[in-house]
Formats: C-alpha cells, structure tokens, sequence
C-alpha cells in the first residue's frame, strides 16, 4: 500500500471515530428524566434511555400513565418522539366503519438542563394539524435513599381534617362542583350524576403545603371506587376497589402507573383500610392495612393528574374526587425535617 492510500485510509477512519464520538455526545444530552410543562400548562414526563444501543422513551401527558413511545430518534441536535393516537371513523348513524392511526410528532432540542419541544398533531379527519410549543426541565439526579430509622420531626403529628366542616383545604379547582362534605368525623366525597349529561366534580387539596412527611389516614372506597392520595399534589399512591386483582401498578396502594405492591394488602369494597405513607427524598414506602407493599422505592416523576411536575417543591396533599364516592377519616401528618 502506498503513503497516499495509507494517509487516505487514516483520515477516514480519524473522520468515522471523531463523527461516531459525536454522534454518541449528541445523544447522551437528551438522556435522563425531564419534568415536562405540556401545552395547556399542565404536568408531563418525559423520560429518554439507551439500552443495548438503542434509544427507548416513555411519556406522560398530562392525565392517564406512564406508557411508551411508537418510536424515538435522534438527528444531530434533535431528537425525534413519535405517538400514535387510534382514531375511529363513524358514518353519519354513529358506526364505526374504519379505524385508522395518526402520528403525533413532537421534536425536541437540548440547551444545558433546559428542553424545548414543539408538537405536531393532524386532526382526526387529516385535513389540518395543531402546532404547540412547551418546555421542559431535567430533572436532578435521585438522592441517595434515605434511612428512615433516623429521619427527624420537628413537630408532633397533627390532624389535617378536623372532622366537623372542610376548613384547611379547598378545591383544586374552584370552578368544579364540590361533592365533599364532612359528618361525623369523616370526610366525604358524593359525587352524584345527573341522569342526563355530566356533572364535573372536584378534588380536594390542603391549604398548606409540605415537602417531605409521614401521611397516616383510613379510607373507605365503595365497589368499583376510584380515588386518590396526591402527595405534594405530584405523586398520586391509587385508592380504588381492586380486592382480588393481579398484582398492578395501577392497584390500591400503588404510585400510579410507575410502582407495583410487592404484595396485595388491600380489603373488599367498603370497609375502613389503613394507609401509611412516607415521603422522604423523593423515596415512598407505603404501608397498607399494616403490611409494607413499597419499601422506600425512588419516585422516578411525576403522575398523571399532578398539579405540576416540579419535583423540588412543595405542594398539598390533594384527594381525588372526580372519579366516585370515596370517605376518609383520622388523617394525621408529621412532617420531616
């Protein structure tokens, strides 16, 4: 081989090492968790991974779970999400004669810790698309996880709901109907539908906000109950009748959509239920009807139907009411110092 060839030969190879170095730095910026501020301004999650040399996502959008993307890409300082949304096409009597798929596009570019997102979504019928522009933050990485047996409390436990009206909370939004009330030293949520159209009722948070506590209360859920203890008004731990169920992580007791009981502690419809939660550096363990079913288990982001996703402050505690009738009483908090 001659010089000419070999110089050649190097520069190439120099060429395809300092592109693949590149290519491999301009992936790892989009890596990690970011907290998500959707269009509309409510909560989001986005969180981006490679595994075996691949790139994988999961999303969430405002409501609902955790799930995955259709796919994911980078292209130099972009990186590429794509959704697929089912669409159902009805003739004029209201049948489904079709069902079809749309791709929402959302782009990404990464400056430092800071993410800007553009959404693309075609309208049902493909004839338009709208456009949004959102942000997003990454998140810190997780603290170390705490040992519980030497967290401290500045103060002694106290009562959140005094058990005689709702003074010390409110609802998170006040343009909702207010199904609670409290009796007899519990409080209640009824939310009773009309049988004609729909009613949207609201869900209940403190006055005050917290950061890091021991949350201890009794809940009663009626069968086929559907509610909800949002912690800092972020993390949602799942109130619902799921007696006799696989294990889920949409199950009682469970960090909705993102953490499953290791085991299924909960009792049938109806009947009062314990709950013991501790948030402690964006660590939960929760303990169910007396038995441990998350063992101080890192919260990796927000949940659906969070007031934000801004892990690092603090927030209410907020109960779900916009699903059933749910009843809680002796709801009693030590915050940690």
């Amino acid at each position: 081989m001659n010089r000419k060839v070999r110089f050649t030969t190097s520069a190439v190879i120099i060429l395809l090492t300092f592109a693949s170095f590149c290519s491999a730095e301009g992936v790892d910026q989009f890596l990690g968790r970011w907290a998500l501020t959707i269009p509309g301004g409510r909560a989001g999650w986005l969180g981006i991974e490679q595994q075996n040399g691949y790139l994988d996502a999961s999303i969430l959008w405002g409501g609902g779970s955790v799930v995955p993307v259709s796919s994911v890409y980078a292209d130099g300082d972009t990186i590429n999400i794509t959704r697929q949304h089912k669409v159902e096409r009805k003739d004029k009597d209201g049948n489904v004669v079709r069902t079809h798929f749309i791709a929402e596009i959302i782009t990404a570019i990464v400056d430092g810790d800071n993410m800007k997102l553009v959404q693309v979504r075609p309208h049902n019928n493909g004839k338009s698309v709208s456009r949004n522009e959102f942000t997003g933050k990454r998140i810190p990485a997780m603290p170390a996880k705490p040992d519980l047996s030497k967290i401290k409390y500045p103060r002694e436990p106290y009562s959140l709901f005094n058990g005689l009206n709702l003074t010390g909370w409110k609802l998170t939004n006040p343009k909702q109907k207010n199904g609670w009330s409290a009796k007899d030293g519990i409080l209640i949520n009824r939310p009773v539908q009309p049988a004609k159209g729909h009613i949207s009722y609201g869900n209940l948070q403190t006055v005050n906000n917290f950061l890091d506590f021991n949350l201890k209360l009794e809940v009663k859920v009626p069968r086929r109950g559907n509610s909800g203890i949002y912690l800092r008004g972020i993390y949602e731990v799942q109130i619902a009748d799921t007696y006799g169920r696989e294990l889920d992580n949409h199950n009682m007791g469970a960090v909705y959509s993102r953490i499953k009981p290791t085991e299924a502690a909960e009792k049938k419809a109806n009947e009062w239920q314990t709950v013991d939660i501790t948030l402690c550096k964006r660590h939960i363990t929760v303990i169910l009807n007396g038995k441990t079913i998350i063992d101080n288990q890192p919260l990796l982001g927000c949940t659906g139907g969070a007031l934000t996703s801004d892990e690092s402050r603090p927030g209410p505690i907020y109960l779900q009411g916009d699903h059933s009738g749910v009843s809680y009483r002796n709801i009693i908090i030590r915050t940690i110092q």
